[in-house]
């Protein structure tokens, strides 16, 4: 299908094409009209708004991020991310298409992922989880960038539902490249490496088992594939496994090979869940099941009866927990590559899919718009003596660009 599926120009320099491609926008700021802010990241030193090329009126994001603030690691950081995404092309990779700096900030520009994140999604709209075919949509995407990814020599380390975001066209894309590693050494590609990932005490339900471990293994791409599978667990339960422990469980629970995930085979009582009823509802059929209503704006942290109750555990397809199966293998050596997965039988169903049937499984999500409040700035006017981000815990994030 034309949105997920890449041809042998994937490894060009060629931008995304349709609305996407923000190649030929210019590198002026008094050419953006700052629209309403989408979310902060970065340490909490980045605001990303949505705005408009006034030019030629495409929407785009714009992360800001005060220098003035930033420690030298953290410049560091930023001249990574920057670095790799000039190196990087790949359709499914979300990466910095113009960067350039006005003052004391540093301006990142991106396509606008008009549906936000996976895991905006789950917390507004697919509560209980998404539907089977959705779900493979996605990590098909996240697939095909892992793929690229880990042909180049990098691990990503950082898979998890807020890290896919999807376009109002459809293309899913991998984000996140702030924890993006490389596994070459002077011209050569290591079977291991041993780096810890920054802020990794927020990744750490993500994180595979010889990653956490920390031994004189060390780890490699097959990393990545551990966190599809808790990816694709987060997607069906609209629940993170292994959020709710103490670090310490958490990491003997991985290391003992635990499997926190699919509701119709969890490993703890039912009792646990809340006296959960198995669902009499069969395979999932396409469409999702539960719903709730409300918007990308509608805050995650609503008290509880303003908020649908999870269902019971769902039968999920042979093809799904085969999937996940492979996916969380104790040992990575037994988990397939990202090659080998995008021919998994679970994917047969992506094909099937064109942009009108991509629409019916998104329902009743709705890609955010140029809102009709008055713009945060027109032209923006940044202050070297002002910090971008003035960091509230009200702001409720529409976008995850941590």
């Amino acid at each position: 299908m034309s949105f997920l599926s890449c041809d042998g120009s994937e490894y060009t320099l060629q931008g995304p094409a349709g609305g996407d491609d923000i190649t030929g926008l210019s590198a002026e700021p008094a050419h953006y009209q700052l629209l309403s802010e989408l979310g902060r990241g970065f340490h909490n030193l980045s605001q990303v708004n949505m705005a408009r090329h006034i030019p030629t009126g495409q929407l785009v994001a714009v992360k800001q991020t005060n220098l003035d603030e930033c420690t030298e690691e953290e410049l560091l950081q930023l001249m990574n991310e920057v670095l790799l995404s000039r190196l990087f092309r790949h359709p499914n990779l979300l990466t910095s298409r113009l960067v350039f700096s006005s003052c004391c900030q540093l301006w990142v520009l991106t396509p606008l992922m008009a549906y936000g994140s996976a895991d905006t999604l789950l917390r507004t709209y697919f509560p209980d989880g998404m539907s089977e075919s959705l779900i493979a949509y996605l990590l098909y995407g996240v697939l095909k960038a892992l793929e690229y990814l880990h042909r180049m020599g990098y691990v990503h380390r950082g898979v998890k539902a807020s890290h896919i975001l999807l376009s109002e066209e459809g293309r899913v894309y991998l984000s996140g490249l702030h924890s993006v590693y490389s596994m070459m050494r002077e011209g050569k590609r290591m079977r291991a490496v041993f780096d810890m990932p920054h802020h990794s005490p927020a990744l750490l339900p993500w994180l595979s088992p010889e990653l956490l471990r920390q031994d004189l293994h060390g780890y490699g791409v097959k990393s990545d594939i551990y966190s599809l599978g808790i990816v694709a667990c987060e997607l069906v339960s609209g629940r993170v496994p292994f959020q709710d422990m103490p670090p310490t469980q958490m990491l003997l629970q991985k290391l003992r090979g635990s499997h926190c995930c699919l509701l119709d085979v969890a490993p703890f009582p039912l009792g646990e869940l809340g006296g959960l009823k198995v669902s009499r509802s069969g395979v999932d059929s396409g469409i999702g099941e539960s719903v709730a209503t409300g918007s990308l704006t509608h805050s995650a942290t609503a008290p509880p009866a303003d908020r649908p109750q999870s269902p019971g555990p769902k039968n999920h397809s042979a093809t799904l927990h085969s999937l996940v199966q492979l996916c969380l293998q104790q040992q990575p050596e037994r988990r397939p590559s990202a090659s080998e997965l995008l021919t998994h039988a679970f994917f047969k169903q992506v094909k099937r899919h064109t942009r009108d049937s991509f629409l019916s499984l998104m329902y009743p999500a709705v890609p955010i718009t140029s809102p009709e409040d008055p713009p945060v700035s027109s032209p923006p006017a940044p202050s070297c003596h002002s910090p971008a981000s003035t960091a509230t815990d009200a702001t409720e994030a529409v976008w995850d660009f941590s």
